[in-house]
C-alpha cells in the first residue's frame, strides 16, 4: 500500500504498481477518504491531481504516478463562537490535539449554554493560531468528568478517528472513587438505554445498546474504592450508569445515586488515552495526572482510613 505524505491540508501518494490500470476512486477508497470528504473536494475548492493535472475519480492510474488530494479549507459554523479561554494541550502536532480538560466545562456547547465549552475554547485557540480548521471533536467527556479530549484537526483526520472508534481502536482509562467495598475486579456487562422518563438520565434495559466496562480496585477505603476503568464501549454516561447498577455508584454523582459528602462532583477522571496516529504511523499513549479534588480525598483518607487496603 503507497504512504500517504501529510502536508497542511494535501495528502501525497507514489502510486504503486498493484493499482496498475484501476481507478483513481478506488485507491482513494482504499486510502479511507470517505464520500463525504471526495464531494467536499469536488464542490467547495480542494482539488485532485495526478503528476500536476487536475483529475477527476474516474482516471485509470499507472505505476509511478503522483496523486495529490487537497482538501478545500474548512470553516467554522457560525453557531460556534470561539473565545479565549486557558487551555491545558497536553499533545499537539499537524493533525491532532489531546487536551486535558477540567471538571464543570462541557466539551461542546448546547442551546442553553453556547459558551464555555471546550469546543469554543479550541476555535479560539485555532483562530490564535492561524489553523483554519473547525473543531473535530473525537472524544468527548461529562460536563463533571475531568481528563483526556482528543480533536482532530481535521475532518479527514476526524474521520480516520471514527473508523478506529468503530474497531474499539481508541482505547481510555478512567480512575474513579467508587462507594462501597468492591471486589478487586470484574466485568460489567450490561446494555444501557435512555431512561423513558428522562432526556439525561440513562440506564441499564434489555432494549439498550450493548455497553462492556473492565474495572480493577487500586485501593479500598472503610467507605469507597479508589479503581481504574477500562470501557471498551462508548455509551453516554457509560460508567456511571455501570456503576450504579451493581451498587458502587460514583462519589458526588447524584444523578445515579451517589453522595456528595466526600465530592461536589462526580469523582471520574479520564487518566490515559491510546490510538494510531494515522500519519505517524504509530501508537501514541497520552496520560494525565489525578486532578486535585480527587487526589485531596485520597490523600486525606489516607492519613485517617485504617481500613485502607494497598
Amino acid at each position: 500500500m503507497a504512504n500517504g505524505k501529510r502536508k497542511d491540508y494535501t495528502l501525497q501518494w507514489t502510486i504503486p504498481s498493484v493499482y496498475e490500470g484501476k481507478m483513481m476512486r478506488e485507491f482513494l477508497i482504499d486510502q479511507q477518504i470517505s464520500k463525504r470528504t471526495l464531494t467536499a473536494i469536488k464542490f467547495d475548492g480542494g482539488s485532485i491531481t495526478v503528476n500536476g493535472s487536475e483529475e477527476n475519480v474516474r482516471y485509470s492510474l499507472s505505476t509511478g504516478d503522483i496523486l495529490e488530494v487537497q482538501f478545500p479549507e474548512e470553516k467554522p459554523s457560525q453557531a460556534l463562537v470561539a473565545e479565549e479561554i486557558p487551555l491545558s494541550i497536553v499533545y499537539e502536532d499537524d493533525d491532532v490535539i489531546v487536551v486535558d480538560k477540567p471538571w464543570g466545562m462541557k466539551t461542546i456547547p448546547t442551546k442553553e449554554e453556547p459558551a464555555g465549552s471546550l469546543a469554543n475554547a479550541i476555535l479560539g485557540y485555532f483562530i490564535q493560531q492561524g489553523i483554519s480548521s473547525t473543531v473535530h471533536i473525537v472524544t468527548r467527556l461529562d460536563k463533571d468528568t475531568s481528563g483526556l479530549v482528543l480533536v482532530a484537526k481535521h475532518r479527514h483526520v476526524h474521520h480516520l478517528f471514527s473508523l478506529q472508534q468503530k474497531e474499539r481502536e481508541i482505547k481510555r482509562t478512567y480512575e474513579a472513587l467508587a462507594e462501597g467495598v468492591m471486589d478487586g475486579s470484574g466485568v460489567i456487562e450490561e446494555p444501557i438505554g435512555r431512561k423513558s422518563d428522562s432526556i439525561i438520565e440513562r440506564e441499564v434495559r434489555a432494549d439498550g445498546q450493548y455497553a462492556l466496562t473492565h474495572y480493577r480496585v487500586e485501593e479500598q477505603f472503610r467507605d469507597f474504592a479508589h479503581i481504574e476503568l477500562r470501557p471498551e464501549t462508548g455509551r453516554t454516561h457509560q460508567i456511571r450508569v455501570h456503576l450504579s447498577s451493581i451498587g458502587h455508584p460514583l462519589a458526588g454523582d447524584d444523578l445515579y445515586g451517589g453522595s456528595l459528602l466526600l465530592m461536589g462532583r462526580q469523582a471520574l477522571h479520564c487518566k490515559s488515552l491510546h490510538f494510531y496516529h494515522p500519519f505517524e504511523r504509530t501508537w501514541v499513549t497520552i496520560l494525565a495526572p489525578m486532578p486535585f479534588d480527587m487526589r485531596s480525598v485520597l490523600d486525606n483518607e489516607k492519613k485517617r482510613d485504617p481500613f485502607q487496603i494497598d
